[in-house]
């Protein structure tokens, strides 16, 4: 019989993908923003308006294949990891089965390094996807012709070939550096999600009890109760680490610009002085819709996905 920790992993998988189809165009739009230097503010329904006038409605769902790879293996990897380290610390301990804040974010470091580090690749081929669409028509550069752009969608293994022959085996791991700094997203988010969990159980039980004695069971969370408590530790989560994603993006997308960067913070303090404040939240509000979507289904699709399988193995 699979472990729980391996249950979760499969849960995980499942309800990242099922989200992440949800909200893709959103992915997609925060990530042209953020690799877009230009200081050309547009809104998101304009974004969307612009990007199917030049590629259609399928140009907002470039790299979703790639996308949905990598949330699998991500979900599935950081939920594996969280899971069983979760379970190790509680069987070392006895007592509560509530996870204190320090334990919640030790926790999502080893979850989050080790899905960052396995997971990389895919993002990068995925960033490459979505903001490299275009191509021009080299026809149409004789004469005094205007040059005309021709939009060229490639695949995985498309896009994988070209990163190997232009850039090496070293690519894949383009923006570790952020990506590894951006650890702190989940254990942000994790953190923040276990304590509201346990502030929330703990209060509703208290009142069970005041109402049909000590010995009523502790209270049990509903699929609506995840659903916002993902929302809310995702938006806390994202919105305090949003600048490294600019970061990131443009480093895993090999843009001109993140050439430049000797650093992440380097990255950060470059944006800040060519581009401002405004460079380092660069698609800040389709991201934050996005993750916040993605993190609320996710959370209520886990754990349903979680009972329904472990009902059917029992």
């Amino acid at each position: 019989m699979p472990s729980d920790s391996a249950i979760h992993a499969a849960a995980g998988a499942l309800g990242g993908v099922a989200a992440m189809s949800a909200t893709y165009p959103l992915i997609f739009l925060s990530t042209r923003a953020a690799v877009e230097t230009r200081n050309v503010q547009k809104s998101t329904y304009q974004a969307v308006l612009d990007i199917i006038k030049r590629e259609g409605v399928t140009g907002l769902y470039s790299g979703l294949n790639s996308s949905l790879l990598g949330i699998a293996v991500t979900n599935g990897v950081y939920y594996y990891f969280y899971e069983r380290s979760r379970d190790t610390l509680l069987k070392m301990r006895a007592g509560s089965k509530a996870l204190s804040t320090p334990e919640s974010m030790l926790i999502g470091m080893i979850a989050g390094s080790a899905t960052t580090l396995i997971s990389n690749p895919i993002w990068v081929i995925q960033t490459s996807q979505a903001v490299r669409t275009q191509t021009l028509d080299e026809s149409s550069l004789e004469g005094d012709a205007q040059p005309r752009v021709v939009v060229k969608r490639l695949g995985f293994v498309e896009t994988l070939r070209n990163i190997l022959n232009k850039d090496g085996f070293q690519a894949l791991w383009r923006g570790i550096g952020p990506a590894l700094m951006l650890v702190i997203n989940p254990v942000i988010q994790y953190t923040v999600f276990e304590q509201l969990k346990n502030i929330l159980i703990a209060r509703r039980t208290r009142q069970r009890r005041a109402l049909k004695g000590a010995a009523a069971a502790v209270a049990v969370l509903t699929d609506w109760d995840f659903f916002l408590l993902g929302a809310l530790s995702k938006l806390i989560a994202t919105g305090s680490t949003y600048p490294y994603i600019v970061v990131k993006s443009r480093l895993q997308a090999g843009h001109v610009s993140a050439l430049r960067y000797k650093s992440s913070f380097d990255g950060l303090l470059t944006i800040l002085r060519e581009e401002g404040m405004g460079g380092l939240y660069k698609g800040v509000g389709s991201k934050l819709l996005q993750s916040v979507l993605t993190a609320a289904i996710l959370f209520a699709g886990q754990r349903r996905i979680f009972e329904i399988t472990k009902k059917a193995i029992a």
